[in-house]
């Protein structure tokens, strides 16, 4: 068995407030080496952490080991805000990525709702690996998460707005998922793959508590029917 946090035992997910601080310059992720890695869609994926600190998308299995312990790559040093704030959240993390998604239509979309492969080689008694998103570009109001419990039932469905400094956490390897952004320019997102132990815990309760208790974020902690989001067809 391994550990689970409670926050995300309800629906697999919690949207916390958003990032605050300084702007990252757009600068960092735009500078960033891409590799031409598809998931989820037409992707390209820049590496800041990886299994041996090279270049490479691959899950870290590949190298004979579980999705943490990452080892920062060359991309680090153009993107000194993204490390710092991985950095700054303290757990023991896995891949750290920045994905440009180029636009689609909500049909191809669809079609790419996925689970991800994050806790092979992953030891029982360790703590379960999860994602977390930073959203850093898109275009505000129109790109959204699209989460399913079921992958062929839409009345599982959430679909959650994007923003820029948008953080949420999902345990993906749980529930089907795909960003639907119709562009017109790429959408850039930091992910990185968490082991769940006390460090992230404490980290989303402290994030989750700022989330205004109005408007379209009212319940995005709790159930499928978050205000302007949920939709079911």
């Amino acid at each position: 068995m391994h550990r689970k946090l409670d926050i995300l035992a309800p629906k697999g997910y919690v949207v916390l407030s958003d990032r605050r601080g300084p702007a990252i310059p757009s600068a960092e992720w735009e500078s960033l080496d891409y590799m031409d890695w598809k998931s989820g869609g037409d992707t390209n994926f820049a590496p800041l952490a990886s299994a041996t600190g090279e270049m490479d998308c691959r899950g870290f299995w590949d190298h004979g080991k579980p999705d943490k312990d990452g080892v920062w790559t060359s991309n680090g040093k153009i993107a000194p805000s993204l490390v710092g704030y991985v950095r700054g959240i303290g757990g023991n993390f896995g891949r750290v990525r920045v994905i440009k998604l180029n636009p689609s239509d909500e049909a191809t979309a669809l079609r790419n709702l996925h689970l991800d492969d994050n806790n092979r080689l992953n030891p029982d008694g360790d703590g379960w690996v999860v994602r977390s998103w930073l959203e850093l570009d898109n275009t505000p109001g129109q790109s959204v998460f699209i989460l399913r419990e079921e992958k062929d039932d839409p009345s599982t469905e959430t679909r959650i707005p994007l923003h820029p400094g948008m953080q949420m956490v999902i345990d993906t390897e749980r529930l089907w998922h795909v960003v639907w952004h119709p562009g017109p320019r790429p959408r850039y997102a930091l992910i990185t793959s968490w082991e769940s132990d006390d460090i992230i815990d404490r980290w989303m309760t402290r994030e989750l508590a700022d989330v205004p208790a109005q408007g379209s974020r009212a319940a995005m902690a709790g159930g499928r029917k978050v205000a302007a989001t949920a939709r079911k067809r």
